[in-house]
């Protein structure tokens, strides 16, 4: 991996986790904050474009203070706290599942002639998974770091790694 073409995505990690079976999303993705902070700083001191992709909660407008305050609860304050986006991030706001699925991602990598994609974020097995398979459409290489990915259950999480690994060729070593 040649760190000058490569970026790191953060996908739906300000989240409010209030929904069905949200405690189980909640727990994982407290188990793998401490290692997103860990490739945060790496990317912040290697200055590799960091790019969060979040759910739009109804809000459509790529304003990630507007999207804190909105999912910011009793149970979301501790990882939005932990992990939200600093200014000089990037943001952007997606309808559907996939981080490329209607946004000006791919525009945005190109012109910063990435090739390389870390790929972080929640829920491994839905949106991570979607992202992925866009991500090799367009023929990125992939790193998604299993330690750096959480879901509901943690057999859905291991099966859409396997699926990264064997599919789309991902590496899922852990950062």
């Amino acid at each position: 991996m040649q760190l000058e073409h490569t970026a790191v995505l953060f996908i739906d990690l300000i989240n409010d986790f209030n929904f069905e079976r949200s405690e189980k999303l909640l727990h994982h993705t407290k188990e793998i904050l401490p290692h997103l902070q860990r490739l945060k700083a790496f990317a912040k001191k290697n200055n590799l474009p960091i790019i969060y992709v979040n759910d739009h909660y109804d809000l459509w407008q790529s304003d990630f203070k507007k999207i804190i305050d909105h999912c910011t609860n009793e149970y979301s304050h501790e990882v939005i706290n932990a992990i939200k986006p600093d200014d000089d991030d990037y943001f952007f706001i997606k309808p559907k599942h996939s981080a490329f699925f209607q946004t000006p991602l791919q525009s945005l990598l190109t012109q910063l002639k990435k090739t390389h994609l870390i790929l972080t974020g929640i829920a491994g097995d839905i949106c991570i998974l979607f992202s992925a398979k866009d991500a090799y459409m367009y023929e990125y290489s992939l790193h998604i770091p299993e330690n750096c990915m959480a879901s509901n259950e943690k057999q859905g999480n291991a099966y859409a790694l396997y699926l990264m690994r064997s599919v789309m060729n991902a590496n899922t070593q852990p950062i």
